[in-house]
């Protein structure tokens, strides 16, 4: 009997071979295919996701991918392990392991219009390592046709897809599929449909993307939270609508809690769209009458500028000459104000020393040696021809020789040099009255 019983869970896991694990094909949808009006903003996509099952016994599946688009086209490779698809009663005594599986996804964009695109390919070309060794599993093959719009919604930004699938995409007959009875045979096929919104929500690294789709046997809803403009966190639930047997029993499309992990490389900087960030803008048919007014526009804009750059370059030219200028007349400025301070020290210089002659032929006056005093008053007039006391004392001198005429010339010198020499005026005043006995009346 318990060789009969393991037999039976090694054929019902043969049978139950495990659908693909969510977020492991190329796009941010979870099951069905992607596509958009334009290429993809990254380089490659890579990642992993894991399915949970069951907690009680723990029931798992999960994988990893890769993917790339270039040139219209979009590859993608993935290798996975599927869970246990064994009853639950028998889970825990289940001795089945499940094969490993590697897959590769193939689609081209053939047709744009607007914000509609048209896609064709092949999704989950399946090859299983297991102990019959390294085969095609022709079930999971589809050929599918996908329809793409785009739109936007002021900071929102929402693709929804509608296509026809084969393969995965049919319906799976849930209650044949726990039995032992013969699987039908002939080639399965159905339709698909999901949409990805795109919110502002962390919008400095792509935004927050709410995804829904019914991948054929049920429907899936997830959330793509960006952790970096690089990475990205997947969560979700598959078949939603069978959650409530959750603990009932296990089958194919059995529901799950899906989990995942992306990093993708840049290619530029686009717009961004819903399920990866940025986007290119969608093109319209090019009006050539547009094209040559703007190119118009833009060659009147490019004169008007270089215009606007030579009246800037000749006042930055008469600036500099105007500078120069201030220059020169400041450097002009600073040689005066040497030249007047050189001066002034010539002038003191030269008072000093007509000073000093002044003061000795005091002494030469007081002396009797008038003929050295007038000496000595001469080189202190050569120094400083505008000093009243020279010429007041050299009016003295002649009177002490006797040249009343040449003293009174003198002394007139002296008061127009200095007007308010009142000793020189009474001198010129006594001699006028005929009062001036002796040049002691100049006080020197």
């Amino acid at each position: 009997m318990k060789r009969f019983i393991i037999l039976s869970l090694t054929l019902l896991s043969t049978i139950f071979s495990a659908t693909r694990i969510a977020y492991l094909r190329p796009g941010p949808m979870m099951k069905i295919p992607f596509t958009s009006v334009g290429p993809s903003p990254y380089l490659f996509t890579a990642g992993f996701g894991s399915e949970l099952h069951n907690f009680s016994p723990f029931n798992t599946a999960g994988g990893a991918y890769i993917s790339g688009e270039a040139n219209g086209w979009t590859i993608g490779f993935s290798t996975s392990t599927g869970a246990d698809t064994t009853r639950l009663a028998n889970l825990e005594i289940s001795t089945y392991k499940a094969p490993i599986e590697f897959g590769f996804h193939l689609q081209r964009r053939v047709y744009i219009r607007d914000n509609i695109s048209f896609t064709v390919g092949l999704q989950d070309i399946v090859f299983q390592n297991s102990t019959k060794g390294f085969n095609l599993d022709p079930k999971e093959l589809s050929f599918f046709g996908i329809v793409s719009s785009q739109k936007e919604m002021g900071q929102y930004n929402m693709n929804t897809f509608i296509g026809f699938g084969t393969g995965g995409f049919g319906a799976i007959d849930t209650i044949r599929t726990d039995t032992l009875a013969e699987q039908p045979t002939g080639t399965n096929a159905g339709v698909f449909a999901g949409a990805i919104f795109n919110t502002p929500y962390l919008e400095k690294w792509g935004g927050v993307d709410i995804v829904g789709e019914f991948d054929g046997n049920g429907i899936n809803v997830g959330l793509r939270i960006p952790l970096t403009s690089d990475y990205r966190l997947n969560l979700g639930f598959t078949h939603i609508e069978k959650l409530p047997k959750w603990k009932e029993r296990y089958w194919e499309g059995h529901a799950g809690m899906t989990i995942g992990f992306e990093i993708t490389a840049p290619r530029v900087s686009m717009m961004k769209t819903p399920g990866g960030g940025p986007a290119p803008p969608v093109l319209g048919p090019i009006n050539m009458a547009e094209m040559d007014t703007t190119l118009m526009l833009a060659d009147y804009t490019v004169h008007t500028l270089r215009d606007s750059m030579g009246l800037m370059t000749n006042e930055m030219r008469n600036l500099m000459t105007r500078l120069s200028a201030m220059e020169q007349h400041s450097k002009f400025l600073e040689d005066s104000l040497k030249a007047i301070r050189l001066n002034t020290n010539v002038d003191e210089r030269k008072m000093n020393d007509a000073m000093r002659h002044l003061s000795r032929s005091l002494r030469y006056f007081y002396a009797g040696n008038y003929r050295t005093s007038l000496q000595e008053v001469e080189s202190a007039l050569e120094l400083n021809p505008n000093l009243a006391l020279a010429y007041a004392r050299r009016g003295s001198i002649y009177y002490k020789l006797g040249d009343i005429q040449r003293a009174t010339i003198n002394w007139n010198l002296a008061l127009r040099m200095d007007p308010e020499y009142d000793d020189v005026r009474n001198v010129l005043k006594a001699l006028h009255e005929n009062r001036l006995k002796s040049t002691s009346m100049i006080k020197d």
